[in-house]
């Protein structure tokens, strides 16, 4: 047996903290990853295609064109209205989160070009409190909106989500109106919106502006739904099906439009973009694989 069979059976005793850096363990079929391999492979397992998480900035670099992502409004930060405490402040907690991580609030947001095309691009950051909506994601996609309407730029929201910030109480599902509203004006001048949903998108996002899309899309195994699995089993007083809530079984019943692998999700909107706003393919462009459709062929009218 060779030393990557010894390691991923388990045998030669404990794992060193070497070992955990090099190393890990798919959630979906268990086998041991080499996270280089993980990283080259967009953070999709190569045994089992599981999907893991993405960090927001890995996204943004898988999306978008080299060097054409601007960001805007990376400084805005909560004012606490609520003066919320829970095992710390609020405050305490919004300042901790960003000195650890990339960004200061939930989501991302900026400008740039897809294969080409000119967007407005908004990207969750699950590791920021779950990724939760407070006053300053709503404030931040409205405003991706509105320079979109601006530019006349089509819209890419990429959610992943727990829902509505408890934190901020009232003023989180305000944002639910505010940046539904926003996407009215924005359907009402003809400029397209896809929405992209990753593990998970839950709460009050999914109840807002990551359902509103003219095209939804999802990742592969993606959790989407309003309240958890679990609480709704507790309401229901029934076992749910099988795959409940997982992107696959909306597709299968109608509440998205396709379930995409990462590898073809950049080439698979920006296809849709050129179809939405009739731009034809420019000529510098690499040729671009069909995108890969999981729909069931009574579904596509075939």
């Amino acid at each position: 047996m060779s030393w990557i069979d010894k390691i991923k059976a388990g045998i030669g005793g404990k794992k060193t903290a070497r070992d955990e850096d090099l190393w890990v363990e798919c959630k979906k079929c268990k086998e041991q990853i080499y996270i280089a391999e993980l990283e080259t492979n967009l953070r999709v397992c190569p045994h089992c295609d599981y999907h893991f998480r993405l960090a927001t900035r890995q996204r943004i670099h898988q999306l978008m064109d080299q060097d054409t992502f601007k960001e805007y409004d990376q400084h805005l930060t909560s004012a606490d209205p609520l003066k919320f405490k829970d095992t710390k402040k609020y405050k305490d907690r919004i300042k901790s989160l960003a000195k650890k991580g990339l960004s200061n609030d939930a989501v991302i947001t900026g400008s740039g070009s897809m294969e080409s095309l000119p967007i407005e691009i908004c990207v969750f950051d699950f590791s920021f409190m779950g990724g939760s909506m407070g006053s300053v994601v709503g404030e931040k996609i409205t405003r991706s909106i509105e320079r979109a309407m601006e530019n006349n730029s089509a819209l890419v929201i990429t959610s992943s989500s727990g829902g509505a910030r408890m934190q901020e109480g009232i003023f989180s599902l305000m944002q639910m109106a505010k940046t539904s509203s926003a996407l009215s004006k924005l359907s009402e001048m003809k400029i397209p919106y896809i929405s992209i949903l990753t593990d998970p998108t839950m709460g009050g996002v999914s109840a807002s502006f990551s359902m509103l899309g003219d095209i939804i899309l999802a990742e592969p195994g993606a959790l989407i739904g309003f309240a958890g699995p679990r609480v709704i089993e507790q309401i229901i007083k029934q076992k749910l099906p099988e795959g409940f809530q997982t992107a696959e079984f909306l597709l299968e019943h109608g509440l998205i439009d396709n379930v995409v692998h990462r590898k073809n999700l950049r080439s698979t909107v920006a296809q849709l973009l050129r179809v939405l706003k009739s731009s034809p393919v420019p000529e510098s462009s690499p040729e671009m694989e069909e995108p890969t459709l999981t729909k069931p062929p009574e579904l596509l009218g075939a």
